[in-house]
């Protein structure tokens, strides 16, 4: 089966897809202030680039979109029906360049946590899992 978009349309579509500042993203920035936590944002220098940081205590937050990165959630699960392989190793290929960039930050002596679309919908939730991410490292 075609696209059943033009290819100047998909192109548009495909555009806004966005890396950063994302529904999710903004949420977890959201309740990770209203905890008192202070981060910044995408550090350049630092392994898959994370999306929030927190220097003074050597720990980095990746916010992951359950489909593009390829999540056990019924979400993540579903996979396209049209160009199945494409979306197959396109995301098997986010999945292992996840994995490197948490094991280069561990060998950095950086502490990592994931938190995923899905664990963003509910507030209350979310604010306890940071939390409970953050740990001890969040109280000394």
């Amino acid at each position: 089966m075609s696209d059943v978009f033009d290819p100047e349309k998909r192109s548009a579509v495909m555009r806004a897809v966005k890396s950063r500042d994302t529904g999710p993203e903004l949420k977890v920035r959201r309740a990770a202030h209203a905890l008192g936590l202070r981060f910044r944002l995408n550090r350049k220098d630092l392994p898959g680039k994370p999306d929030l940081v927190f220097p003074a205590k050597r720990t980095a937050m990746f916010v992951h979109g359950c489909f593009w990165h390829g999540h056990d959630c019924p979400r993540g699960a579903r996979m396209p029906q049209n160009n199945r392989a494409y979306w197959e190793a396109k995301i098997s290929r986010n999945m292992a360049r996840d994995r490197a960039a948490l094991a280069a930050l561990k060998k950095l002596g950086w502490t990592s946590s994931v938190i995923w679309e899905c664990q963003t919908r509910d507030n209350a939730a979310l604010s306890r899992l940071i939390a409970r991410q953050m740990g001890e490292r969040w109280s000394t």
